[in-house]
Parts: C-alpha cells; sequence; structure tokens
C-alpha cells in the first residue's frame, strides 16, 4: 500500500494521548463511608476488572479511529503493477476520432456520439484545476490549446463529423508535441476510435516513456461496404468526337456479391450511361464506361452506386477537358522541302490546329498557347529559341526535333546538353534501314495490330550519331540496323516530352516523311502533348494545382468555388518556372466538382473526393491491439470502458485502488464502536 500524502503520516503520533489519558485515568474519586464493608470486597474486585477490560476497548476503538482517520487523509492506494502513481496537476490530451467510419452503429448506438460521451467522463474525473486538450482528425489550430475543463466540454458540443482521416502514429505525435511543452510532470494521453486496419501504424509510432497512453476502442461489427475507389482513362487526352473508355474500380467488401448493381455515369448534370455490373463478395472489379463527349471544354463529371448504411464514399467526382483542336506550332527551315510534309497533313485535318513560321521570323507568342511544338530542318539554334524552347519544356509542353544536315553543331548540342540530353557526336552518311520498333514505349499503341518481325520500315541515307551517355529519362523508338538511334524520346518534368530525330526529313536525308509511319508517328506526338492534368485530387490536403492560363497572378484574386456547397476558398498563388501554382492548404473538406476563376473568368475546373482510407470498415480487436501495445512499451494501456464508469476506470488506471474511503468508512465504525461500550457496556 502506498500513500499519496505521506506527510500526514506524522499525525499518528497523536495516539500517545489516549494512551496517556488512560494510563494515568485523571479522574477524581470520592469517599463514600459504609457501615459494613464485608460483603462489597467481592463486587469491588468484580467492578476493578470488569471496568479495566471496557476501558482497554474504549482505548483501542480510540486508537483505530485515529489511526483510519490520520490514514485517510494521507490518501492511502493499492498502485498497479508496474505503475508509479505521481500527485499534484495533470494535463491530459483526448483525442475523439470524427472520421466517417465513426458514423456507423452498435447496439449503444452512434459510435461518434459514444467517443463524445466517453470523453466526457474522462474530463470529468479530473479536478477543476487540471488542463485538457480536445484532439480530433482536423488536427485544428484552436486544438493545440489547453483547455481548462468547462472549456473541454463545451468544446465536445461543437464536434462535427469530418472527412479527415489521420494514421495513429500522426495522432501520437500530435499529442505529445503539446504535452512535451507543459512543465507538468503528470502527462496522459486517450485515443478514443473505432481503430481501423488501415489507420493503425503501430510499428511507426514514436515511443515517449514520459507519457502515459490509453486507448479506448468503440467499434461496429458492421464491416460491410461497396465503394467507387477511382477512375482513368484509356487515352491520356480526350478529343471531341473520339471515343472515351473509361476505367471505374469498384471494390466489395461485404460478404455477399454483387449481381447486376447500377453504376451511372452523370456529366455537366446530365446522365450520360448507366452500366451494370457484377462483383463477388471480398474483390475488386474494374468496370469499362465507354462514351462519346458530345461537347468540348470542361467536363465536370460524377459517378455514382447505391449501397447503405455507409454511403460518403458511393459518389466519385473528375473532370477534364474536351479539347476541339491540337494546337501545332511548326518552325521551318530557310528554304527546307519537307515543310509540305507538315502541312499537308495537319493543315486542313478537323484534329488539328495548324501555325507554320520560318526560322527567320519566329512568333514566340503562340508558343504559349500550343500544344506541340515541331522543328524542322533549322540550320542554327538561336540563344531566343533556345530560351523559349526552354521555357516552354519546363510548363510541360511537347518538341520534336528534325536537325538540318549541315546543322550548326554547337548551337544543337547546347540544346540538346540543355535539355539534358544525348548530344550529336558525329555525322554517318551510309544507307540503313530502321531495323526495330519499341512497342512497349507507349507510343505507337494501337498503330500495329501485332507486333511483326518483317515489316517495311524507313530509310536513312544521312544520320547523326548521338553519344552513348546513360539517360533515365531517354527511350529509344526507333533503332537503326547497325544500332544507332534514329527516333528518341526524353521525358523532362512534368512530363514534358523531347523528341529527337537522328535525321533531317529532306527527301535526300530519308524516306521518313513520305513512309507510312511517318503520319501515325507526328499524330500520335500531337495526341500525347497535351499537358496531363489529374482527374481528381483529395480532400483534406493541401494539394498542388497547376494553371497556365493565368499570367498575371499576382494582381488577380483566385477563387476555388463549389456553389452547390456555398464553398468560396482563397488559395494560396506562387509563381513557378512549371507555370502558376495553387494550392489549396488543405481547405477544401467536401467532395464535389470545383470551378477556378478570376475575375469572373473560368481558368479550370477540379475534382475532389473523400480519402477512400475510410472505406475500409475493417478493425481492429481489442486482443490483437493488446498484443501490438505489447511490442510497444508498458506506456499504452488499452482500456475497456463498457463495463463501468469511466471515473472508475481512470481511478483505477491511473492512481490504483484508491483506500481513503474505506479508511474513513474505518474511522466512522470504530467511533460508533466507541460510543456503543460507552453506552452499553456493563
Amino acid at each position: 500500500m502506498n500513500f499519496l500524502y505521506p506527510e500526514f503520516l506524522w499525525a499518528l503520533f497523536s495516539l500517545a494521548i489516549p494512551v496517556i489519558i488512560h494510563l494515568f485515568h485523571f479522574r477524581k474519586f470520592k469517599k463514600v463511608y459504609f457501615t459494613n464493608v464485608r460483603f462489597l470486597k467481592q463486587i469491588k474486585n468484580e467492578t476493578e476488572s470488569t471496568s479495566k477490560i471496557k476501558n482497554l476497548l474504549i482505548l483501542i476503538a480510540r486508537l483505530l479511529a485515529i489511526t483510519c482517520l490520520v490514514v485517510a487523509f494521507a490518501q492511502p492506494f493499492l498502485p498497479k503493477k508496474n505503475n508509479t502513481t505521481k500527485t499534484g496537476n495533470k494535463v491530459v490530451s483526448i483525442f475523439i476520432d470524427n472520421s466517417f467510419s465513426m458514423e456507423a452503429e452498435n447496439k449503444n448506438g452512434l459510435l461518434f456520439e459514444q467517443a463524445k460521451n466517453k470523453a466526457r467522463e474522462i474530463a470529468k474525473a479530473y479536478a477543476d484545476d487540471d488542463k485538457i486538450q480536445l484532439l480530433t482528425n482536423d488536427f485544428e489550430g484552436k486544438h493545440q490549446h489547453l483547455l481548462a475543463k468547462d472549456e473541454f466540454l463545451q468544446a465536445i458540443e461543437e464536434l462535427k463529423i469530418s472527412s479527415s482521416s489521420k494514421k495513429l502514429s500522426e495522432i501520437y505525435a500530435r499529442q505529445n508535441d503539446l504535452l512535451k511543452s507543459s512543465s507538468t510532470v503528470i502527462k496522459q494521453n486517450f485515443i478514443i476510435s473505432d481503430f481501423q486496419e488501415n489507420t493503425c501504424d503501430f510499428k511507426n509510432i514514436k515511443k515517449d516513456s514520459s507519457i502515459q497512453t490509453y486507448l479506448l476502442p468503440i467499434q461496429s461489427k458492421q464491416q460491410n461496404n461497396v465503394f467507387i475507389d477511382s477512375c482513368w482513362f484509356d487515352s491520356p487526352v480526350q478529343q471531341f468526337g473520339m471515343n472515351q473508355k473509361l476505367n471505374v474500380s469498384i471494390v466489395n467488401l461485404s460478404e455477399n456479391s454483387l449481381v447486376n448493381a447500377t453504376l451511372k455515369l452523370f456529366s455537366n448534370n446530365k446522365l450520360i450511361a448507366p452500366v451494370i455490373f457484377s462483383a463477388e463478395a471480398g474483390s475488386k472489379v474494374i468496370v469499362p464506361i465507354s462514351f462519346l463527349p458530345k461537347e468540348s471544354g470542361f467536363q465536370q463529371c460524377r459517378l455514382e452506386i447505391e449501397d447503405s448504411p455507409v454511403t460518403f464514399d458511393n459518389q466519385f467526382y473528375f473532370s477534364f477537358l474536351v479539347k476541339s483542336k491540337i494546337n501545332v506550332v511548326v518552325v521551318n527551315g530557310k528554304n527546307s522541302k519537307s515543310s509540305a510534309y507538315f502541312s499537308s497533313l495537319m493543315k486542313n485535318d478537323s484534329l488539328f490546329q495548324y501555325h507554320d513560321f520560318s526560322e527567320e521570323g519566329i512568333a514566340f507568342n503562340e508558343f504559349k498557347i500550343c500544344d506541340f511544338i515541331i522543328l524542322n530542318n533549322i540550320k542554327t539554334i538561336s540563344s531566343g529559341l533556345l530560351s523559349e524552347v526552354k521555357s516552354y519544356l519546363q510548363k510541360g509542353g511537347s518538341v520534336l526535333l528534325f536537325p538540318n544536315m549541315d546543322a550548326d553543331f554547337s548551337s544543337y548540342n547546347q540544346l540538346l546538353t540543355t535539355l539534358n540530353s544525348n548530344i550529336f557526336i558525329s555525322k554517318d552518311t551510309i544507307d540503313l534501314k530502321v531495323d526495330k520498333v519499341n512497342y512497349y514505349q507507349g507510343l505507337y499503341e494501337g498503330v500495329f495490330n501485332k507486333k511483326q518481325d518483317n515489316i517495311d520500315l524507313p530509310k536513312t541515307y544521312s544520320h547523326f550519331v548521338f553519344s552513348n551517355q546513360i539517360k533515365n529519362n531517354e527511350d529509344v523508338i526507333l533503332s537503326l540496323v547497325n544500332g544507332n538511334k534514329f527516333l528518341t524520346q526524353y521525358t523532362l518534368n512534368n512530363d514534358a516530352k523531347f523528341y529527337v530525330c537522328s535525321s533531317s526529313l529532306e527527301p535526300e536525308t530519308s524516306n521518313f516523311g513520305k513512309h507510312a509511319l511517318f503520319v501515325p508517328t507526328i499524330i500520335k506526338m500531337g495526341i500525347n502533348s497535351s499537358t496531363i492534368k489529374p482527374l481528381f485530387y483529395k480532400t483534406g490536403i493541401n494539394e498542388a494545382i497547376t494553371l497556365k492560363q493565368l499570367s498575371d497572378a499576382e494582381n488577380e484574386i483566385v477563387h476555388i468555388v463549389n456553389e452547390t456547397k456555398s464553398v468560396d476558398v482563397i488559395p494560396e498563388i506562387r509563381k513557378e518556372i512549371t507555370g502558376i501554382q495553387v494550392f489549396t492548404q488543405s481547405q477544401i473538406n467536401q467532395h464535389g466538382n470545383y470551378v477556378i476563376n478570376s475575375s469572373n473568368k473560368k481558368l479550370d475546373v477540379v475534382s475532389f473526393n473523400y480519402n477512400r482510407m475510410e472505406s475500409f470498415l475493417k478493425t481492429i480487436s481489442p486482443e490483437k491491439i493488446q498484443d501490438e501495445l505489447g511490442n510497444i512499451n508498458s506506456t499504452f494501456e488499452i482500456i475497456d470502458s463498457d463495463k463501468q464508469s469511466m471515473q472508475k476506470l481512470i481511478q483505477h488506471e491511473l492512481e490504483g485502488t484508491v483506500l481513503w474511503k474505506l479508511f474513513l468508512l474505518l474511522t466512522l465504525l470504530f467511533l460508533l464502536i466507541e460510543l456503543l461500550l460507552i453506552r452499553f457496556y456493563k
């Protein structure tokens, strides 16, 4: 047995007082005269013996009463095994899981309401001068402060379910950050959650032996859920008038198979394609949806399924841009004969918006709005052209280079070096044929029905030989029979693509411009030239969105707006080399389709979805949590709060078995015994 206030035990010296009184009696006797005392001797002996026993019993009762009273003031307790109870004020951090999974129910009702009630009980078990932190998945700034008990109870009333979800290690680290800054000796954490399996990363917890942590699982047996996980297109670019194939990933975590369920696709609030699908229990299926965009421009889309009782992940939002044309700029060298190849291919094609310039009169302003730049047979790469091409590629563009065979080596190699590409080292005038096609690189995906060994490929009569430095961003698309490179792709930052051909398109240099492979090569490069924008982003995190259309963002206020949900967010704007960066700063917490605008001008459309981490409802059982805690250290404990009140649990878990009430009752009992001895003992 230990004592919270052992200094009170000095009061046990007061036991000497009743002992002294008992020994000396301090009583005055009065003489009584009798005529004959012969018959009183026996009675006197008997009375004196009985009186001594009575006084001794009264003394013992008094001593026990005083002892129990002193011990009660010293606040005795039986400490828990391997636990040392400390005295003084306490600082406590209580985490309440307010993620979507806490909307589930068990026999006691809604998990979220139970968590709030447990937090109230915990707070009421502490003294008024103790300080308490309230923490949720939102990690809000206002939750980074210590509150008085009344303030804490008021803050609980304002809590709501949130789309945010945090890992257990993040929660523990955030709690410890605040508690470490406190000078209070006694520091304790409480984590009230359903402890989903995919959020419990016990191995990533950085242990702190100075802080005691208690886990309170509140769980539901309902772990069935069907949700839309993700979606993507087969083609990176969506063109007007071209059939599109959308792939939708659906996860069935229920115990029952889905048969003939319905998946709906909406575009700009119009139902496009309802699709029937099936999914085995505990499986993931990919559901393809084919549709034809009926209009160009921004498309704000929504996928829907029906599933209950968990409904937050039944919708999935995404958005994309349907281009009516691919804007191509061709810069031709002086007196170039091969310029006709491009004009005949793209000038009258509805897929392309075609512009061409001579190297002597380039309109660099066109570079800012085009999707694809072709440099054809230019003799010298001027410093101005090099600077513009570099800037264009840094913003995610695509450039194709066909060299002039009488080119200025130094200017070409300066461009190639700047773009981290292999340089030209020599010129080879031997007639050679293209021998190999890289089918795995992706440029010719869908062009060939099957891989063929004896296929007719272009020829070159003169070509440049590249250096053989290893470049991780290099993909050889076409190779010559002697192993030299004919057509190469370099993938730069932000997925920018730089294509280099080792030979000119001039008729006396190669037959590539007249070959059947030329047309699909240029068209596929043009289609792949558009910047691939994410179809969707996640709520609750600081997403970075790249814009190209805003040129003077420093002087304009940008808004991210969803009028349906009455959301209007002003993001952070940064002007970088790659373009204008828009940072959401974790301000968007509702899923849906949003518009980015400035000065009433629509700049882009974006979509946000809730983190699907909350869709996996499987939880870790208390027994498994206990096993995991055993691998961490003794400062972690799991509390079963269903068996008794939280106040008693905290008293036992934090202070051991408290005995002062027992000793107070014993004090009253011994006083009562003393009273009965005095009154009734004859």
